[in-house]
């Protein structure tokens, strides 16, 4: 008998994140077992250089529940698209390894507590979000990057680049295949797409917790995100979205 396939998938990008991803996936695992249904979790990790990718092997082979995935390329959004189109389940989440929003707060984004949506992105700017312990001039410069992509690409939602994000099986496998941009901007041409193929989306506000280690750095990504902003729009605007469907 084929094994039963699982209602959620927490996908989980992973580079050079030895430090971090031990915890945060014996913390997931101890989440997914509270659960009433059957979970995965995927690890995608890409062009790491330290042993993220053996620290997620070893516990793959002690825990059935844990698929990992090696690409040799480096790029969040290349390994998330890997992860989300390798993952089996009805839902498929996109989770940051350093949650900096609880994992316990993965069910709101789920029926039976959200219903006809396709895609439930979190917030940290929709109504009743909480910030704890960022920096002012991040935030302010997140600030200005998502005022970009209002104006540019997605008028509709105040906070595209929040690391947590739920599709339905549908919307993964319809969307994630379109994707060209293997950086960090990768969550703009998804919605972008999604919304261009009428698919629902829904802004959930969080709690959301800085973390000092993130991957981004400021100035180089900065330009290199508003050249993918432009990229994307010209895309839309010659249709090449849907030459590609």
């Amino acid at each position: 008998m084929a094994p039963q396939a699982p209602f959620l998938s927490i996908v989980f990008p992973a580079y050079n994140e030895e430090l971090r991803l031990l915890e945060t996936l014996q913390r997931t695992l101890a989440f997914i077992h509270t659960l009433p249904y059957p979970a995965e979790i995927v690890v995608a990790e890409n062009g790491s250089v330290d042993g993220t990718f053996e620290i997620a092997r070893s516990l793959s082979v002690l825990h059935p529940e844990i698929t990992t995935l090696h690409l040799e390329k480096a790029g969040k959004g290349r390994a998330v698209q890997a992860g989300m189109l390798a993952a089996r389940g009805r839902y498929r989440f996109i989770c940051d390894v350093d949650l900096s929003m609880p994992i316990e707060e993965v069910p709101r984004f789920l029926p039976p507590q959200i219903e006809g949506e396709d895609i439930v992105i979190a917030s940290r700017e929709a109504p009743g979000a909480m910030r704890y312990d960022e920096p002012w001039f991040r935030h302010f410069i997140g600030r200005i990057f998502n005022n970009m992509v209002r104006w540019m690409v997605l008028p509709k939602l105040q906070d595209t680049q929040c690391g947590f994000k739920c599709f339905s099986d549908e919307a993964a496998e319809a969307l994630f295949p379109l994707m060209t941009i293997p950086g960090w901007t990768f969550d703009v041409e998804v919605l972008a797409i999604a919304f261009k193929m009428g698919f629902r989306v829904k802004e959930l506000p969080i709690p959301w917790y800085y973390h000092p280690h993130s991957k981004v750095r400021v100035v180089r990504d900065s330009v290199r995100m508003a050249s993918d902003l432009l990229k994307i729009r010209r895309n839309l605007r010659r249709g090449e979205y849907d030459l590609q469907g």
